[in-house]
């Protein structure tokens, strides 16, 4: 085989909560995340020796070379198992860029799993995990199946069992939010609401949207809601259309709706098209 696609699903975060700053400069977080059937198509071409990685995209805002942690994952498995085949990544762009929604560490970890099964190295899910990591604290949550609860720098992980599909609306403002400029302008003194981290772990495994809804918290929201008001809006809006809950993902700006079923999602979707050009109705995959 020297050829394989596979799906790269974004992710969402129902919480996220910052512990502390650590003393390398990360943060302790403690956050619930869930896979979304949302996903770009990462297609993994390796070609003949010494050659050299190429990413390509149908987005041009997706980068070219070693600033593309796509590239980096290809470069690591080289650099790990002593190959210098020629490796192709394509990306077909779905997921929005710089959005929060961790697209680039999916793009990220379906390289790693791609390039494991074209090269013959048979790793498992624990040994593609670490290697993630070595990327990014995202990357290693990209390799579950479902919601987990992240600890650590993120790269901890705790698989919560839960057989319920949320109804999701995205709705992605035209501007992005640089993950470390959130993360150098929170103050921690200033949080003046945590997520119930445990509370949505034990909604999760119920299935209570009610409650899932209710306990979507984002400690970053107050610092990118600060300098744009706008994902404060969005928000607002979804819940007068009918949404049980919204939240910022991730560093931002997309706001992620919780509606009751999929049709509801949909009647908010025609409203916020004609607003914004990044308007995703999605669901959780299980």
């Amino acid at each position: 085989m020297t050829e394989t696609t596979l799906q790269a699903r974004a992710k969402v975060n129902l919480t996220l909560d910052v512990i502390e700053r650590l003393k390398d400069g990360y943060h302790r977080v403690e956050m619930v995340l869930h896979r979304l059937d949302l996903a770009d198509r990462v297609r993994i071409t390796v070609g003949g020796g010494k050659g050299l990685i190429r990413v390509e995209s149908d987005s041009p805002l997706v980068p070219e070379g070693r600033v593309n942690i796509a590239y980096r994952a290809a470069q690591l498995i080289r650099d790990k198992y002593g190959m210098d085949r020629s490796i192709t990544v394509s990306i077909e762009k779905n997921i929005p860029v710089a959005a929060g929604l961790g697209g680039g560490s999916a793009d990220a970890a379906a390289v790693i799993e791609g390039l494991s099964m074209l090269l013959g190295l048979d790793l498992d899910t624990a040994g593609m995990m670490r290697l993630g990591t070595l990327l990014g604290a995202d990357v290693p949550f990209c390799f579950m199946t479902g919601p987990a609860l992240a600890q650590g720098k993120g790269e901890v992980l705790t698989p919560i069992p839960s057989g319920v599909v949320l109804d999701l609306l995205l709705v992605k403002p035209d501007f992005p939010v640089s993950t470390a400029w959130a993360y150098n302008n929170l103050k921690l003194s200033s949080i003046t609401k945590r997520p119930d981290n445990a509370g949505m772990v034990s909604a999760l495994a119920k299935g209570d949207k009610e409650r899932i809804a209710s306990g979507m918290v984002n400690v970053l929201e107050g610092v990118t809601a600060l300098r744009f008001p706008e994902i404060l809006r969005i928000k607002e809006q979804m819940m007068e259309r009918g949404a049980l809950g919204a939240v910022m993902s991730g560093s931002g700006p997309t706001v992620v709706g919780l509606f009751r079923d999929n049709n509801s999602a949909l009647s908010a979707a025609e409203y916020f098209g004609k607003s914004y050009r990044e308007v995703i109705t999605t669901k959780t995959v299980t």
